[in-house]
């Protein structure tokens, strides 16, 4: 047996032998993880999405006044997914790329809060070319309306108008599909 064979052997050895004295730092590492989104999502009002209405920068510039409804009326019986972003964000630019893959494969409404008026957010897409519909929320009323009063935040519509699968903070792009996911199945 050559060294790094003997150094393999002797790791495999040790992590069969320790493995379960790890499940307890496992187990409390998540059960922290999952009661800061507990307590970050808090004030997320369950059961049906509130009315709200906003100016819409679509994808190709064009700017319309709409409602949370009529946009999901384009989207019928699937879930959609409200991104809150702020342009000042740092956590929200890493996860600009993982939002327009998402967007790809399932309808996502992205909302500007507190990043300026109409044409300040469209320089903002432009720049950075992203993809989106982006909801104007220039006083961040439509986030604290959904008791998100930090950014980024994420929020699945189901298809029922529902809301689901709420989180604040970074958000993995595997976290925000199963998220949508999740709601379609259930």
């Amino acid at each position: 047996m050559n060294a790094t064979q003997g150094w393999w052997s002797r790791l495999r050895k040790n992590l069969r032998t320790r493995w379960k004295n790890h499940l307890g730092t496992l187990a409390l590492v998540l059960a922290v993880v999952f009661g800061v989104q507990v307590w970050q999502t808090r004030n997320v009002p369950t059961g049906p999405a509130p009315e709200l209405a906003f100016t819409l920068i679509q994808p190709n510039g064009s700017r319309i006044d709409t409602t949370l409804a009529s946009w999901r009326a384009q989207h019928p019986g699937q879930p959609v997914a409200l991104h809150f972003w702020a342009e000042w964000c740092p956590i929200c630019r890493t996860e600009e790329h993982s939002i327009t893959r998402v967007a790809r494969d399932w309808p996502v409404l992205t909302v500007a809060m507190q990043s300026g008026p109409t044409d300040a957010v469209a320089r903002v897409l432009a720049k950075r070319e992203l993809p989106w519909a982006t909801a104007i929320d220039t006083r961040g009323a439509l986030a604290q309306t959904l008791g998100f009063r930090a950014v980024p935040a994420f929020v699945v519509v189901d298809a029922d108008g529902r809301l689901r699968n709420a989180s604040v903070g970074y958000t993995s792009e595997i976290g925000m599909r199963l998220r949508l996911w999740w709601a379609k199945l259930v």
